[in-house]
């Protein structure tokens, strides 16, 4: 197995460590804002969240229709604070409609993956379903060893080169 195989390997495991996902967003006037989400995430690389609509990073997600999603290795469990290992997306965000056998189908694995207050949740009609659709990313596994996700299959990486 090549190193970029095991890499990859570890690029396609390290979103399943994780139950939340940081999440920045900017407003329309250019705020940023930087908050969390509980997510899942499909084979495709998207990552759906199930957020309040009384949040900013709602109303920004609506707004401008992009985000920036962050995992990145407990501080606990690095060796070097400034090389934590972390896989950052820019994606395109959209909300999803309620009436629709996608939102029943990843609703039902929210409730899988977190349990009862989903259902309690989906009751409230502020909160929405979000999908983040990576258009581009980085893998970073420490000092040097930082990968952009193949923009053209999203499960490979590439070595980044200096520019």
């Amino acid at each position: 197995m090549t190193d970029l195989n095991r890499i990859t390997e570890l690029y396609q495991e390290f979103p399943g460590k994780f139950r939340s996902v940081i999440l920045s967003t900017v407003s329309a006037d250019a705020s940023p804002q930087a908050s969390y989400a509980p997510f899942i995430i499909d084979d495709d690389k998207s990552i759906y969240i199930y957020i309040s609509g009384l949040s900013a990073h709602t109303a920004n997600l609506k707004q401008t229709g992009r985000a920036s999603v962050l995992f990145i290795e407990d501080e606990a469990d690095t060796k070097e604070i400034f090389a934590r290992r972390r896989l950052t997306y820019e994606c395109a965000a959209a909300a999803l409609p309620r009436d629709t056998p996608q939102w029943q189908t990843l609703i039902d694995r929210f409730e899988q993956q977190f349990g009862q207050v989903i259902g309690l949740m989906k009751g409230l009609s502020d909160f929405q379903l979000f999908q983040l659709k990576p258009q581009a990313g980085q893998f970073v596994l420490g000092f040097g060893a930082a990968y952009r996700v193949n923009v053209n299959d999203l499960n490979s990486l590439e070595p980044r080169r200096q520019s």
